[in-house]
């Protein structure tokens, strides 16, 4: 029986799943020790490499016979050691080793973190090589001291630079070294020179003799008897000097001359009124270093020099960034994976070019101008996706004006669904005819993402469009636009132009850099985006979906982006910078404090999918702070995407026109449409099916925009929920309309909070009233520190809700919030 048990205990022992191996405390204090060995070893068989190191030769090379003896004082392993270190290595810049395993194994043993070894490991390198190579060029008769490195180096760089480049390199490379690691400037010297300089000055002052009568002291420099006559020197005489024995010294009064090397002053033991060290007493006490006394003749009056105050040489913030590095705000989730390009699909191959229906449109065209007595000079063909775009040179005195009015007769000629006329091209001598292709090709989100052009991008919030009509991708800055006005007629491709805006960001920004606050009237287009509300989506406190689709919440989701605007221009102006860039930068080198409400400031990225349906329903509660925004919210990172249907004038107003440059025209049924949009016509003659044309200022550009289908967003939504989060998605600041209080006042007693008190202590302490420093200091979320903020309202504790500004506190002091409590048990 005993067997049997035994055997089921191995057997669920075995089952038992296997806990990770991971680096304990134990593990590197046993790391350390052993670094600390080989650090001591290396320093050993390195000294005694250049007591022995000659006879120890034959050693090294028969290694395995166990006949010789080696002289080194770690044997054969040290000599062999040695060997390789110094004189098959760096010569006697080898000791740097020493102090690299020494410091590496001292940081493990004491817990020290080991990022500050970065670049002590980076300079000693860099000190090693360069030493090396120094000691190679200078002693190269003697290996030891160079090594192999030094002399090969010597020998390569004397084959290309000769040995005058050389020496001039080895010293540029201390140079690097003196200002960069040893910090070393020309300041530096100038002022080590003018401090010896007054220490030499302050030396002289203090050779003061006391020679006269009546105890005045006189200076050897100032009393001179070269100056003095003959008759001068019988009048006074030999000058006679009292014995010390009859002197005595003030030590009060020498203190603090001592201390500055001022004069010291001897004094006779002549009563006095009052002595000095009671009158120094009353002096007022100064922190820091002590005041410099000066004595005058009237020992009753004292004048005292005020102390300077202590310089701190090290900046704090670079000596936080040195300690700890820059600040990441990635931290939170490091393990962060961005979709991978696989989850999009590819549609097809690139363009193909079919030469007959370019020769037939080319000829069709040259034929219908010359109907018109308009002859070319030249004609050139770019196949785009979906159009391709003929140059034409006309013959000299043609008016340009002439060939743009047949744009009907071309499009006749062609047979083709619209023609565009760009007359003439910006930048080139050339009219530009735009054709569509009979079979278009569909350009996939894959090839726009793949792309270097956008994997390489440099900006802030790269956006892919699609392709231009010259087959390049197409990428944009979010930030610079800094908003986009998106319009077109049904089904002609806003709705997949959102998804390829929002696909870009989400494959090129991590969660800690852009937020998204998505409001979807129709309900169908954007709720695929829920999957990562807790990543990438922005919502007001207490509401369940991020997603808004009910107008009357936008409202409030508008005006609440207004009160964060307004947030974050009050710590910008804190922090004295223009822009959220510069802000988020200094936060990153860590000089801005967070205990001041400061934090790492991301994007916010507003997308509006059905605007017109926005207006008709709510009109100026929503052209208000669109407006606002629109005005003021670029710099500190909110930006806005707009879309709708129909693109007229009172929908899309002339305020909302002058904020947002950047513009996106799909297919529209009317000239009208296309300048309310543009401002010029061409966007009612294009073919539909994604194709768009951006303006942003005088320069229109075609686009054939990218396709990205719902089961491809689908794919990239649920990678990206699946993994960790936040742990709720980035909340709004709360909007309380003018005229409400937004709490019940009637709060019970019984209902309030367990952490109600230590709120109040924390909240009357600061003498500021803020859900956010609640949150920080008793590390509350948003919620729990909102209501708690409601119920400290209802008490009387803070005043009401003023917008952007911190409530105001009532109470004065911690004692009387405990007269408050207690009148209020009392009450009870």
């Amino acid at each position: 029986m005993a067997k049997t048990k035994t055997k089921a205990t191995a057997t669920e022992t075995d089952k038992a799943p296997k806990k990770p191996w991971r680096i304990s405390r134990r593990h590197e204090i046993l790391a350390g020790s052993l670094l600390l060995i080989i650090s001591v070893a290396l320093l050993l068989s390195f000294i005694s490499f250049f007591i022995t190191g000659h006879n120890d030769q034959s050693v090294v090379d028969a290694l395995g016979d166990r006949s010789l003896k080696a002289g080194n004082w770690l044997g054969k392993f040290g000599a062999w050691i040695a060997d390789f270190f110094i004189y098959r290595g760096f010569g006697a810049a080898s000791f740097l080793f020493v102090k690299l395993f020494f410091l590496t194994g001292a940081f493990m043993v004491l817990d020290v973190p080991l990022k500050k070894l970065k670049t002590i490991w980076f300079w000693d390198f860099f000190a090693l090589i360069t030493l090396s190579i120094l000691l190679g060029f200078f002693a190269d008769s003697i290996p030891e001291l160079g090594g192999t490195v030094g002399y090969e180096m010597n020998q390569f760089l004397a084959d290309y630079i000769g040995s005058t480049g050389t020496l001039l390199l080895l010293v540029f490379c201390i140079v690097i070294y003196l200002i960069y690691k040893i910090r070393v400037s020309p300041d530096g010297i100038k002022n080590f020179f003018e401090r010896r300089k007054q220490e030499m000055e302050n030396e002289a002052k203090a050779n003061v003799v006391p020679v006269a009568e009546n105890g005045a002291a006189y200076n050897l420099e100032e009393f001179a008897i070269d100056d003095l006559t003959e008759e001068d020197e019988e009048e006074i005489g030999e000058p006679v000097l009292k014995p010390a024995s009859k002197f005595e010294i003030n030590k009060d009064a020498l203190k603090p001359t001592i201390e500055h090397a001022s004069e010291i002053v001897m004094t006779t033991t002549v009563p006095e009124p009052e002595p000095i060290s009671q009158i120094l007493s009353h002096q007022p006490v100064h922190h820091g270093a002590p005041a410099e006394i000066i004595h005058t003749a009237d020992e009753a009056f004292t004048i005292e020099k005020a102390a300077e105050e202590d310089i701190v040489e090290e900046n704090q913030a670079a000596k936080l960034v040195a300690d700890f590095g820059l600040f990441d705000p990635t931290l939170e989730l490091s393990n962060y994976k961005f979709p991978t390009i696989d989850m999009l699909r590819d549609y097809g191959g690139g363009i193909t070019i079919n030469q007959e229906e370019l020769e037939e449109n080319k000829n069709k065209i040259v034929e219908t101008l010359r109907n018109y007595k308009i002859d070319i000079a030249q004609i050139k063909a770019t196949v785009g996706p979906s159009v391709t775009l003929y140059e034409i040179v006309p013959e000299a005195g043609i008016r340009i004006s002439k060939i743009k009015s047949l744009e009907d007769d071309i499009a006749l000629s062609l047979s083709a669904l619209g023609i565009r006329i760009i007359a003439p091209i910006p930048g080139k001598g050339t009219i530009g005819i735009e054709v569509p292709n009979k079979n278009p090709t569909m350009v996939s989100m894959k090839s726009a993402i793949g792309s270097a052009k956008f994997q390489e991008a440099e900006m802030e919030l790269p956006i892919a469009l699609g392709k231009t009509i010259s087959n390049e991708t197409f990428v944009v800055d979010l930030a610079k636009m800094p908003h986009l006005l998106m319009a077109g007629a049904t089904g002609q491709g806003k709705s997949v132009g959102l998804n390829a805006v929002l696909t870009s960001l989400l494959y090129k920004k991590h969660p800690a850099e852009v937020k998204f606050v998505l409001v979807d009237p129709k309900k169908v287009e954007l709720t695929l985006f829920n999957k990562i509300e807790r990543h990438y989506l922005a919502k007001l406190p207490d509401t369940e979906d991020a997603i808004i689709t009910d107008n009357a919440k936008v409202v409030n989701t508008l005006n609440s982006l207004c009160v964060e605007m307004d947030n974050r221009y009050s710590l910008l102006k804190d922090a004295m910078v223009r822009n959220i860039k510069e802000y988020n930068e200094k936060f990153r080198n860590r000089k801005l404090n967070p205990e001041a409400g400061h934090r790492f400031l991301p994007y916010i990225v507003l997308v509006v999918d059905e605007f017109a349906d926005l207006i008709m329903t709510a009109g100026k509660e929503v052209e208000t702070p669109i407006a606002r925004l629109a005005q003021l919210a670029r710099a500190i990172g909110i930006h806005l995407i707009i879309a709708t249907q129909r693109p007229s004038v009172n929908v899309i107003t002339g305020i909302i026109k002058a904020n947002f440059p950047a513009r996106i025209a799909f297919r529209v049924t009317s000239k009208i449409d296309s300048r309310t949009i543009l401002d010029t016509q061409g966007a009612d003659q294009l073919i539909g099916r994604g194709d768009l044309l951006y303006s942003n200022g005088n320069d229109i550009v075609r686009v054939q925009c990218a396709f990205v289908d719902t089961p491809e967003v689908e794919k990239i939504t649920e990678f990206i929920g699946a993994q960790k989060a936040y742990p709720d998605a980035y909340l709004l600041p709360e909007y309380v309309p003018e005229g409400e209080t937004g709490i019940n006042l009637d709060i019970d007693i019984s209902e309030r909070d367990s952490l109600f008190r230590e709120a109040a202590e924390v909240i009357v302490s600061s003498q500021q009233g803020s859900a956010s420093l609640l949150q920080r200091k008793l590390k509350l979320g948003y919620n729990r520190a909102g209501r708690l903020i409601d119920q400290l309202e209802a008490a009387g504790i803070v005043g009401p809700f003023e917008g952007s500004k911190a409530r105001s506190v009532n109470v004065p002091d911690l004692q009387a919030l405990d007269q408050f409590f207690s009148n209020e048990q009392n009450n009870l």
